[in-house]
This record gives C-alpha cells, sequence and structure tokens, in this order.
C-alpha cells in the first residue's frame, strides 16, 4: 500500500482560551506526485491548515492532532529537524508574499543566501539557479535579481517569491493563494511552471485556493472545507457533479459553466 507523503490527522487548532475552534478534527492526505486542493471562503481555516504543517501557528494557539510528513509527526519533531525539512522538502508560498523579503536587501543576495543555506552548493551555482527560476517566471531576471524588493511592483514581488520557492525543489509544495496579486496570464504562467516542475521532479503540489475554476482545473483531488472542518473530498468531477454537502453546492452553484478543455486530462495541456 502506497503511504502517502503528507497525511493530517484529527488536527484541531483553537485559542489557547478555549473561546474560539478554529480547525476542527481535519483529516486530509497529499499523495507524491498529486495536486490537492483545498477549498472554501476566506476565514474557512485554509492558511491555519497549511500553516500548522509549517510550524508556523502562533503561541496564542493550540494545536492537537498529527502532522505525518513521510510518516514522521511534523508535531512532536525536535525544531532542529524540523527547520532542516522546512524550505527544503517542504516549501511554502505565501499569500502575504512581501513578508517573505526584508525591504533593504537586494533580491538576488537573498535568493542565493536561502538556496545556500538550503543545498551544499557555491554563490555562483546558486545565482545560476536564481536567474534560471527568475525567466521562468517571466520576469526581467537580471534586473530583478540587482532589484531591491521595494523597487518591484506587487505581482513581480508575488512571482519572486514563486521563484525563490520553487529553486530549492521541494518534495511537498504548498500554495497559499498564490495568484491573488496575479493577473490571468501571469497566474496561468506561474500555475504551468508548478505542474512543469511537478512532472519533472514528481514533488505534490497542496493548492489551498477560494477559486473553484482553478481547483477543477488544475487538481486531482479537491478537499472542501467549511467553517474549519472538510466536509466533502473528491476528483474535480465529483467535487462538480456530483457533490452531496449543502455548502459545496453552494460554492459549485456559484460559478458559470465552464468550458469543458478546462477538465482534460493533464496530460494534453499545454506547459
Amino acid at each position: 500500500m502506497i503511504e502517502p507523503l503528507i497525511s493530517i490527522q484529527n488536527l484541531h487548532i483553537e485559542n489557547r482560551s478555549g473561546e474560539k475552534l478554529i480547525v476542527n478534527n481535519v483529516n486530509l492526505e497529499v499523495f507524491k506526485g498529486e495536486i490537492v486542493a483545498l477549498i472554501g471562503e476566506s476565514g474557512s481555516g485554509k492558511s491555519v491548515t497549511s500553516k500548522a504543517i509549517m510550524g508556523l501557528i502562533p503561541s496564542s494557539m493550540n494545536v492537537q492532532g498529527q502532522i505525518f510528513y513521510n510518516q514522521e509527526d511534523i508535531v512532536t519533531m525536535f525544531s532542529k529537524k524540523k527547520r532542516q525539512l522546512l524550505g527544503k522538502e517542504i516549501g511554502m508560498i505565501f499569500q502575504d508574499y512581501r513578508g517573505s523579503f526584508t525591504p533593504f536587501i537586494k533580491v538576488g543576495k537573498q535568493m542565493v543566501e536561502t538556496i545556500c543555506t538550503h543545498q551544499v552548493i557555491r554563490k555562483k551555482e546558486a545565482k545560476n539557479i536564481s536567474i534560471q527560476v527568475l525567466e521562468e517566471m517571466g520576469l526581467e531576471a537580471e534586473r530583478v535579481y540587482k532589484s531591491y524588493p521595494f523597487q518591484l511592483s506587487g505581482g513581480q514581488v508575488q512571482r519572486v517569491a514563486i521563484a525563490m520557492a520553487l529553486a530549492l525543489k521541494p518534495s511537498l509544495l504548498i500554495c497559499d493563494e498564490i495568484t491573488t496579486a496575479l493577473d490571468v496570464m501571469s497566474g496561468e504562467k506561474v500555475l504551468n511552471y508548478i505542474e512543469k516542475l511537478r512532472k519533472e521532479t514528481g514533488c505534490a503540489v497542496l493548492m489551498i485556493t477560494h477559486d473553484l475554476t482553478k481547483a477543477y482545473k488544475r487538481a486531482d483531488r479537491i478537499y472542501v472545507m467549511h467553517k474549519g472542518q472538510i466536509v466533502e473530498e473528491g476528483d474535480p468531477e465529483q467535487i462538480r457533479c456530483y457533490h452531496k454537502h449543502p455548502y459545496t453546492k453552494k460554492l459549485c452553484s456559484c460559478l458559470l459553466s465552464l468550458p469543458s478543455e478546462n477538465l482534460l486530462d493533464k496530460n494534453e495541456r499545454v506547459i
């Protein structure tokens, strides 16, 4: 039996005061090489769930449950081992993309330092990797590399943040609303590159989004989250056409009919 790359089991997250339950009994699995979408409205608990994987839950909250990565529980893992794992093995592209950068250090230097922290390579090689991924994001690589974050537009900074995460080629990539600051064409280019990386490296992707259209088009499986709970799970066709939960029905009813090509087999997509 194939084991999941990551398995979240009975995850509860609440304020330490006990006044508010934010995530309630969440169970979720992602297998190697697949794209899994976690969808739901803002405030449903999607981002908090992803931050629990990364160990970024604030001290004001209490986390209970288990999060297994390659059958090791991240929740109880020693801090040193967790730091080695996060970033290199498990990468995350944050919705708050500007928080990924120090404003007064040039983009290139930050990218090189990040790559060299997680990989045993020379700075020259790290620079070449940085330039390559910046080009893949459709950016003027040399100019962006030499720029400060505040000299770039919001969309450019978002693509740099994506490039920096992808440069490490993690086994699991968590994408939290990564196309929010991008126009449609740039967003599609980024998602195409992530899918290309998945095919080349076999990495898994957990895509957190409120955009059901993107989930239909990109995901192998979809989890629907509502008020801190997973209320439904299935492949895109099941969620779109054979959903059972009233909340999923409400989500699907908000969409216009999608063209049939959005549900093409993933091997037929143009990268």
